[in-house]
């Protein structure tokens, strides 16, 4: 029971901190694209759905680096062969302070953000031939704060594969709308020592 209030007071707690303290240094995100929609650029590429897990550490302030996961299946036409993409790898985001650049944040509780990534990912597709290769992508983003330490995210992003299998290089611009939790971890950490 100790532990359960523990966690609750540290939850609450960090839903009340300031609202420029979810991307100070040592905090964690952890959140997901829920939904992504691609639209090809190559000839003959279409519409997909995917979920996009990720999570980073803040190693300096505005700065985190982090690891996702992709998950996607998607059809070019109705009557064509359903494809399940997948991949893992690194990633990095940094946030734009208000003023900086000459760039001020369009709403008060809200931040610009960059986001790259590097990893491994691939396409099965059914009754045909498939790929794996070196997955990557970049792009800017802006999260709004709901809550100090709840951001809901929209993201527009370019994302290539260059495959090692049947497919050369393929590119698709990417919009997608998520949410990421801010966890402040040395704040937690200092109120779990003060119970102890």
């Amino acid at each position: 029971m100790k532990k359960l209030l523990l966690g609750a007071f540290v939850i609450a707690a960090g839903f009340f901190s300031s609202a420029n303290a979810q991307i100070q240094e040592g905090n964690w995100m952890v959140g997901s694209s829920i939904i992504s929609s691609r639209f090809g650029l190559n000839t003959g590429a279409g519409y997909d759905i995917a979920l996009q897990p990720k999570a980073a550490y803040f190693i300096k302030d505005n700065v985190a680096l982090g690891g996702y996961v992709n998950l996607g299946i998607s059809k070019v036409t109705k009557g064509s062969p359903t494809a399940f993409d997948y991949g893992v790898g690194a990633l990095g985001r940094y946030y734009l302070s208000p003023g900086e650049q000459g760039v001020d944040n369009l709403l008060n509780h809200g931040r610009w953000f960059f986001e790259g990534n590097v990893g491994i990912g691939g396409r099965s597709i059914e009754n045909a031939d498939s790929t794996t290769g070196l997955d990557f992508g970049v792009g800017p983003g802006y999260s709004y704060f709901i809550t100090p330490n709840i951001g809901i995210e929209g993201l527009v992003k370019y994302v290539g594969r260059a495959g090692f299998g049947n497919e050369g290089l393929n590119s698709n611009i990417t919009f997608n709308v998520g949410f990421s939790i801010y966890l402040p971890t040395s704040h937690a950490k200092r109120i779990a020592n003060e119970v102890k």
